[in-house]
């Protein structure tokens, strides 16, 4: 993988992108990074899931992504069709969190205004930390919680997205990986808490009906500011922070 803005010569190291990738020093306040892949045509999944769209270079940045961060959010219907299981790190990646200042691997936090989650599902059973539901108050969540899950409450009949970071963050989860899906992303653009996206737009075209990286609500459009351009095997991986105006 190689950088051509900022320019730079050779390869990347994994030194290389912890630098590039890394998240704002000393966070006062909740800071949400968010990941998506997509064909050159913008399409967001192939047969209903990612990963037809990815590279080896997207998943290196993936995983980096969880591991830079306190805690993976992602949306229930992502989680579902993604078959999420909890992080899993080997020693090298253990390391690198340890050398880096975090505990163990991050948990994964799904959003769901229900609760609709099977607790026999990989995200349960296959976890070596136990995953926090951020739901409502109306969800009947007894299920969830015998099956080891965290329940936050952030909104009366729907999730509040402020409330949801507010409450991870007062656990020390302050740097928040989210992962998608479409619904949550919008969410969380029409509720201008995005810092980061990252990128990877994949060389295919794919057509269809698959839908964009960000789906829902009105237009709301937030200024970004380009912050990198990584490229390997014709994959092309932009960074974008908040902009101004």
């Amino acid at each position: 993988m190689r950088s051509v803005w900022p320019l730079a010569t050779g390869e990347l190291t994994g030194a290389d992108l912890e630098e590039i990738y890394a998240y704002p020093a000393h966070l006062d306040r909740p800071w949400v990074q968010v990941n998506f892949v997509a064909s050159a045509d913008g399409a967001v999944e192939v047969a209903a899931t990612s990963a037809a769209l990815s590279h080896a270079a997207d998943r290196a940045v993936f995983l980096l992504g969880r591991d830079l961060a306190d805690v993976v959010l992602v949306g229930a219907g992502t989680a579902r069709a993604e078959n999420y299981r909890g992080v899993v790190a080997g020693a090298k990646r253990l390391e690198r969190r340890r050398r880096l200042g975090f505990a163990g691997v991050p948990p994964i936090a799904v959003v769901t205004r229900t609760a609709d989650l099977d607790p026999g599902s990989r995200l349960f059973t296959e976890t070596a930390v136990p995953p926090i539901v951020v739901t409502t108050d109306i969800a009947d969540t007894r299920t969830l919680e015998a099956a080891g899950a965290e329940i936050l409450r952030a909104g009366h009949d729907d999730v509040d997205l402020p409330r949801t970071l507010d409450l991870l963050a007062a656990r020390g989860l302050r740097r928040i990986d989210c992962e998608g899906g479409p619904g949550l992303f919008a969410q969380l653009i029409a509720a201008d808490l995005v810092d980061q996206l990252c990128l990877t737009v994949a060389p295919l075209l794919v057509a269809g009906q698959a839908g964009r990286i960000a789906a829902g609500f009105g237009a709301v459009p937030r200024r970004l500011a380009l912050a990198s351009i990584l490229v390997e095997d014709g994959f092309t991986l932009l960074r974008y922070r908040r902009g101004a105006g």
